[in-house]
């Protein structure tokens, strides 16, 4: 298996880039070929020196690089030697099972859409994000792919979204919801309205309507949203966890020496949940419904954060969670009132 890796995409590349796919050759031995400028990736191995392996990884230039602030369609449709647009198109050609990239994620959802193309049967390609409680993660979808969506398209990510619950996270039958304003059907606007009676009919494992606070108390595995809404809430979430950890802090500053010698004591306790919400255990999230494997990681991934989006990216083919989903979603029940 070869994954195509964007060498040029985050905010520390090739760097962080280079030492994560030294990471994930030394750990797994798979194949990666790095997308972006020879030299630079070259300067970067060599620095690296002795402490890396690289025996199964080979170089493809990319002259042109896609930067986090470029608008996505405009920067992909101009910059046909992009590094990330090669790798999409590295994909495409069949030299790659797979690409990750940590770059642009717009313009990444725009290479993938223009390069591989949508599975046969799927409307919309939907970005998947895990959300961590108690219990274990729920996943939401769409986080941002698809602003406007139609009743059919959230259908669709539910059915995408229940694969990779299964799939993933390991998670037998779940449980899908539909992310609204209150849990009684006839709640929400005309989209989530409509969606609802699409989704009873469906043959997913459909529980109703959820609430946001439904998110983090493992009451729903799976909640479909658009991508407006989607992206909102992941924001938010981020938001508050930040706020919260700030508010942890000052509290044991302010506290006192108990205070203090409490949080010295609690740091085990810390680690472990710190551990559990860091989004560098998967790497990167895939887009689902694409005609091949694009994991998407975030710009400020670490070297270690690189390594697990590769290993993602290999566990992605390996489960054929693609042929999956083309299945589920030509099983789907929609009936011609779903705008398809």
């Amino acid at each position: 298996m070869k994954i195509a890796v964007d060498a040029m995409g985050g905010d520390r590349a090739p760097r962080d880039v280079v030492e994560g796919v030294s990471l994930s050759s030394r750990e797994r031995g798979n194949q990666v070929i790095l997308v972006g400028d020879e030299s630079q990736i070259r300067r970067e191995m060599a620095r690296l020196n002795g402490r890396a392996n690289f025996d199964s990884v080979s170089l493809h230039h990319a002259s042109q690089v896609i930067a986090m602030g470029e608008p996505p369609a405009q920067a992909v449709k101009h910059k046909k030697d992009a590094s990330l647009v090669v790798a999409a198109r590295l994909v495409r050609e069949m030299h790659a099972n797979a690409m990750v990239s940590m770059g642009n994620t717009g313009a990444c959802m725009a290479a993938a859409l223009l390069e591989m193309g949508r599975l046969e049967g799927v409307q919309r390609p939907g970005l998947p994000i895990l959300i961590p409680h108690h219990r274990g993660s729920t996943v939401l979808i769409d986080a941002g792919a698809n602003i406007d969506c139609r009743s059919s398209h959230l259908v669709q990510f539910a059915a995408m979204g229940e694969i990779y619950a299964e799939q993933i996270l390991g998670i037998q039958r779940p449980r899908v919801g539909l992310l609204n304003v209150g849990e009684e059907e006839g709640k929400g606007n005309e989209l989530v309205q409509e969606t609802y009676g699409l989704l009873r009919q469906a043959g997913v494992n459909f529980i109703g309507n959820v609430e946001g606070g439904d998110l983090t108390n493992g009451r729903v595995d799976v909640a479909v949203c658009d991508g407006f809404v989607g992206n909102v809430v992941l924001k938010n979430i981020e938001g508050v966890a930040l706020a919260v950890i700030e508010m942890i802090k000052d509290a044991y500053s302010r506290g006192g020496y108990l205070a203090q010698l409490g949080a010295l004591l609690s740091r085990p306790a810390f680690r472990l949940i710190k551990k559990r919400m860091d989004p560098a255990a998967y790497g990167g999230t895939p887009l689902l419904g694409v005609n091949g494997t694009c994991i998407i990681g975030h710009g400020s991934s670490s070297p270690w954060a690189v390594s697990n989006a590769v290993g993602t990216a290999e566990k992605f083919v390996e489960l054929r969670i693609n042929h999956l989903i083309r299945e589920r979603i030509s099983q789907l029940h929609l009936s011609r009132g779903g705008h398809g």
